[in-house]
């Protein structure tokens, strides 16, 4: 079944769009409905897009999308090099620049505008992300109340991520399955990004929280299930609903 792509509610296609015509109303919605697939970079480029549409409208007194200027779109990544993060207006610049691609071979625009402009220069020289310390670590794991299933789950998962590294993602997308024997270990097998299998074997403590947790639970009788789910309200056992990330620790 084709899932239908909805943009957000409070979505007016630009001015700029509608005076080009049909033609480029039609082309700039199938820009977000066929061209981008991620939910969340959609409503990122959806904000990006709308809001230097709408500068060019008022603030620069553009007409038409075929009248938009490298110069307006350097003005406008100017302005928000001031306001943002560089990773921000990169990114905004991103949107703008593969929606006048889109528009470019859907024949609205005869040329791009954005793709001589640079964003800001960004260098990364330390990650934002904190790491733990192997005893913070084992600090962390230790503090966790094992005596349900919830606290099983939750050092499982968090051991999980500690020893192998793995994307959260890909962690809440594992089967019971996923946690297998080979060669008298236990392995674990993570599907990355990509499509990319993963397989590893467990470290020691990392085994002993998911055999805890699998037997703890009585998941080794549902193989093809996921692997961490929530906890149902009032009988705190697992359900067979999968964990979403925000709800992961309850």
């Amino acid at each position: 079944m084709t899932k239908l792509v909805v943009l957000p509610s409070q979505f007016v296609c630009p001015i700029l769009i509608a005076a080009a015509g049909d033609k480029a109303q039609i082309r700039f919605l199938e820009f977000f409905a066929f061209n981008i697939r991620n939910p969340h970079t959609r409503r990122a480029y959806v904000r990006a897009v709308t809001e230097f549409l709408d500068w060019c409208a008022v603030a620069a007194g553009v007409s038409s999308i075929i009248d938009v200027e490298p110069l307006h779109v350097a003005a406008w990544i100017e302005g928000k090099t001031r306001q943002l993060s560089a990773p921000t207006v990169k990114q905004h610049l991103a949107a703008i620049r593969h929606l006048f691609d889109w528009l470019v071979t859907g024949q609205i625009v005869p040329v791009n505008p954005a793709s001589s402009v640079r964003g800001p220069s960004h260098m990364v020289k330390t990650g934002k992300t904190p790491i733990l310390d192997a005893d913070e670590a084992r600090r962390l794991l230790a503090s966790i109340d094992t005596n349900n299933h919830a606290g099983l789950r939750d050092r499982a998962l968090i051991a999980l991520m500690v020893y192998s590294f793995a994307r959260i993602g890909a962690a809440l997308g594992m089967k019971v399955e996923d946690v297998y024997t080979q060669n008298r270990r236990l392995w674990v097998r993570l599907r990355e990004k990509g499509g990319k299998r993963h397989e590893m074997p467990c470290h020691h403590n990392l085994e002993e929280y998911l055999v805890a947790y699998i037997d703890g639970t009585g998941l080794r009788d549902d193989p093809k299930g996921l692997l961490f789910r929530t906890i149902g309200r009032g009988t705190g056992q697992l359900t067979a609903s999968p964990s979403p990330r925000p709800m992961l620790m309850r």
